[in-house]
């Protein structure tokens, strides 16, 4: 018997039915041993020796392999073929050992495969091989550098930034490129330019349009005429001149297709086409590649889906070239095939691109078996694979000079005619930010001489416009670009950003929050080495020779530590006043650029002498005055937004809203430490309500307000219990009152004006104590140790349920689209941090009542 290890539980099983019955095959979950969360893991002082634990979940599968193997003739490691499935592998091997499990007759092998077929699992196992401790040390590198990032950084911006949640070693970096963007567009000045069009038409009378070049003898450039003025002046005179072509330059261009994708182009195209963020489109390619049911039996549909490379395989390339000839036409098919090669120096030349593991699969033929999001992506794949083997289109282009007869004014037009679509029949690839194109439209018959007659002169204004925010697909390619971190990466670096609350999305664009702007603007004054793109993009490649053998990993690692640790120990000594004040000044343009002109904006409002600065307080960042505590004024710094983060114009000021008809009193908006509230009256103790954060403070009414002061609100009688449900806002937010029961409002259900139906339904959904468990919002289906996970809804969030452990989802996991996979491992982690803390208290049982204390004698 031969026991193979793969890393998941589906994969697992559909391998082995193709291997049979003389192999058992068994997943390991992922990685069974990792870096303690710990000081001490990593250990520079001691040539950066590494403590790795096999944590409580994991020891479950150890001891499945441990138990398969014995009696085993050979143990066969065929986790993921890449340098984090290669050091699952040793991983495993090494916890076998460690726990002496690992039978000493037994031969160890090393399989890996780029696809999930029959046919390529039975050729793998043809092909076996020692582990790749290159590949090994390359991960275990890069692990200890995000642990020593994380452990001797995070706590250094914890004590001088409160509030801060952490850095990260390409995070950072990540989080740079979207606050510069963000400087840029706050910096950006608009500039006024226009330029002049004509409407002419040739003999037929076909009119088309020509754009000014050359005015009075010289080429215009964008800015050369800048206003209004001018640009009025110059079509008064262009009306009155003649016009013939003084040249026609034609010219036939080809539009070569596209490479099949690698996971940075996946992610960036399904996220432009399809709408998908990294994360979704990795998920969604692992369904991909680890198989779905067609027709009764698991197939794999791709490839592995992490890789840099472009190439595929020969089979791969004859299989597409037929179809094409069958599907389109011989003349779709180029003469010979098409072979391209990575431009980046340190991608992954030995993967394949991600292509359908068989072309003739048609995404038609299989869309009834897949969901919508598994077909949409297959097909994407599908269709890039196909077209990178299709035949260039063909475009006529053509130029024309048209010329005054007093050789003042030239006018250019161009036009562009598609002659054959070539590969653009079956895929097009989709831009960031896309321009109109001007060479798009078709142009009339015309020759040489011929007089053209004007129809109309057109001034168009144009305003300089700042640079696009960053979207998903856009902030990938230029990671990808800079050399920062691996595409492999980028999906979970994109989500940590989220979750720490440095960026928020906004129409699908990233926008830095305040958090985020001052955690960079930190990093960036006092560990600038370490977030620029050069310093990081060098590491990655020393790494990448560290894969090819070319370099010591702990050399990378002695070399990076030194002055690492010493910036570290230096800020370490400056004083929490200090760092702030170089902050402050580094975000000054951000900070203070809403404040009136003519005014300076640190004064404080409040006191006669006082000046602005910048505060950390136990939530986060906020102005205050430096005559604190005589003066008390505060201005908090709002989250990123169409003010770009700028404070709060509010400060410590009330809002006059108007006054209550019933009382007479005064009703005002007011900012306190825990966020915004309205108030009625002045009186010793004001009759306050706290502002729902779907409220934003600029939408409060005094009828909202009055509505806010006027809760808890009854909304009516329970139709079965015939007891009063109530509707008020608490310390957790909006909720529901009844018999005695508190029912958290969630989503687009409002406080103020939800209804008796509506309310009974919300408490009906509500598991209620002694009752049934409540309803699912999904069943994510069966757990490898049995029970059933499902996703539930709950008072604090949306979580996962097996057993009687609860896991909280992340706050960027959208529970629509979370697998099965995914759950495992929060459960997993969720169950292992429950167990460890149990069993402290277990232990400490004993040492309680090894010592009994006496009774003291009653009194009587």
């Amino acid at each position: 018997m031969k026991v193979v290890v793969v890393e998941s539980p589906s994969k697992a099983k559909t391998i082995n039915k193709y291997l049979g019955k003389d192999y058992h095959v068994l997943a390991s979950f992922g990685h069974v041993r990792d870096l303690p969360s710990k000081d001490g893991s990593v250990r520079p002082a001691e040539d950066f020796a590494m403590t790795y634990e096999v944590d409580a979940d994991a020891k479950k599968q150890v001891s499945a392999i441990a138990k398969a193997i014995k009696g085993s003739d050979t143990l066969i490691l065929a986790t993921d073929p890449d340098r984090e499935g290669e050091a699952i592998s040793w991983h495993v091997l090494e916890a076998l050992k460690e726990s002496k499990a690992l039978p000493k007759k037994i031969e160890v092998e090393r399989v890996v495969f780029n696809e999930i077929t029959k046919n390529a699992i039975l050729e793998a196992m043809k092909h076996p091989r020692a582990i790749d401790m290159h590949l090994v040390n390359a991960q275990q590198a890069r692990r200890a550098l995000d642990y020593l990032v994380g452990f001797t950084l995070s706590p250094v911006l914890w004590r001088k930034l409160p509030g801060s949640k952490s850095a990260g070693r390409v995070q950072s970096v990540a989080l740079r490129l979207i606050c510069e963007r963000d400087e840029e567009i706050e910096k950006f000045i608009s500039q006024e330019y226009w330029d002049i069009r004509a409407l002419v038409a040739n003999a037929s009378d076909i009119p088309f349009k020509a754009k000014l070049s050359h005015w009075q003898g010289k080429k215009l450039e964008k800015f050369d005429i800048p206003n209004e003025t001018q640009a009025k002046a110059i079509t008064a005179q262009l009306e009155t001149k003649q016009y013939a072509i003084s040249s026609i330059d034609p010219k036939q261009v080809r539009r070569h297709p596209y490479p099949p994708f690698t996971t940075s182009t996946l992610q960036q195209d399904a996220s432009r086409k399809l709408g998908f963020s990294a994360k979704r489109t990795m998920q969604v390619a692992q369904k991909l590649y680890e198989g779905v049911d067609i027709g009764g039996e698991t197939v794999g549909l791709i490839t592995y889906m992490r890789t840099d490379g472009v190439t595929v395989s020969q089979e791969a390339i004859i299989g597409a070239r037929e179809l094409i000839g069958k599907k389109y036409g011989a003349n779709y098919m180029p003469a010979s095939p098409r072979v391209y090669k990575t431009k980046q120096k340190n991608a992954q030349e030995a993967h394949e691109a991600i292509r359908p593991t068989d072309v003739t699969r048609l995404p038609e033929k299989i869309e009834s078996t897949l969901d919508r999001d598994l077909f949409r992506l297959y097909e994407l794949i599908w269709k890039r694979m196909m077209a990178s083997q299709m035949e260039s289109a063909v475009f006529d282009q053509v130029s024309v000079d048209i010329e005054s007869s007093d050789k003042q004014a030239v006018l250019r037009a161009t036009g562009s005619v598609m002659r054959f679509d070539g590969f653009l029949t079956l895929y097009q690839e989709s831009k960031d930010d896309d321009e109109e194109d001007e060479e798009s439209r078709a142009l009339p018959a015309l020759t040489l001489n011929e007089t053209l007659a004007l129809k109309e002169v057109v001034p168009e204004q144009h305003f300089t416009e700042p640079p696009p925010r960053f979207t998903e697909a856009s902030l990938v390619k230029r990671l990808e670009e800079l050399g920062i971190g691996r595409p492999s990466t980028y999906a979970s670096i994109i989500s940590v950003l989220q979750e720490r609350d440095y960026v928020k999305l906004d129409k699908k664009r990233f926008i830095a929050e305040a958090r985020g702007r001052i955690v960079n603007a930190f990093l960036v004054s006092f560990f600038r080495r370490y977030v620029e793109y050069d310093f990081t993009a060098q590491l990655e490649e020393r790494l990448d020779d560290v894969s090819a053998g070319e370099i010591d990993w702990k050399q990378v690692l002695r070399d990076w530590w030194a002055p690492f640790i010493a910036t570290v120990d230096d800020t370490k000594q400056l004083t929490n006043p200090a760092v702030l004040e170089a902050v402050d000044a580094l975000l000054e343009p951000y900070i203070y650029r809403n404040f009136a002109k003519g005014t300076d904006p640190r004064a404080c409002p409040s006191c006669s002498n006082g000046r602005l600065g910048l505060k950390t307080g136990k939530f986060g960042a906020f102005l205050g005055c430096s005559n604190y505590p005589e003066c008390n004024y505060t201005k908090q710094l709002a989250d990123a937004g169409e003010d770009g983060g700028a404070p709060s114009d509010m400060g410590n000021e009330p809002k006059p809203l108007g006054s209550d008809p019933h009382s007479g009193m005064e009703v005002v908006l007011k900012k306190g430490p825990y966020g915004m509230y309205v108030q009625l009256g002045n009186e010793k103790k004001p009759k306050r309500a706290s502002l729902p954060k779907h409220i934003a403070p600029d939408q409060v009414t005094l009828e909202i307000a009055l509505s806010l002061l006027a809760l808890p609100r009854e909304i009516g009688a329970h139709p079965e219990t015939g007891k009063m449900i109530s509707a008020s806002i608490g310390r957790f937010g909006p909720y529901l009152l009844h018999d005695g029961k508190y029912t958290s409002l969630k989503g687009d259900d409002d406080v103020l004006t939800i209804g008796i139906n509506r309310a009974v339904t919300v408490i009906a959904e509500k598991k209620a104590p002694g009752n049934s468990a409540a309803t699912p919002l999904k069943v994510l289906g069966a757990h490898p140790e049995g029970g059933q996970i499902a996703i539930y809804a709950g008072r604090y969030g949306t979580y996962v349920k097996h057993g009687k452990i609860n896991a909280t989802l992340p706050k960027t996991a959208d529970a629509e689209s979370y697998t099965l996979e995914e759950a495992i491992a929060l459960i997993a982690e969720k169950g292992s941090s429950g167990k460890k803390s149990f069993s402290k208290k277990k232990a400490a049982a004993p040492k309680a009542s090894a010592t009994p204390k006496k009774k003291a004698a009653k009194k009587s």
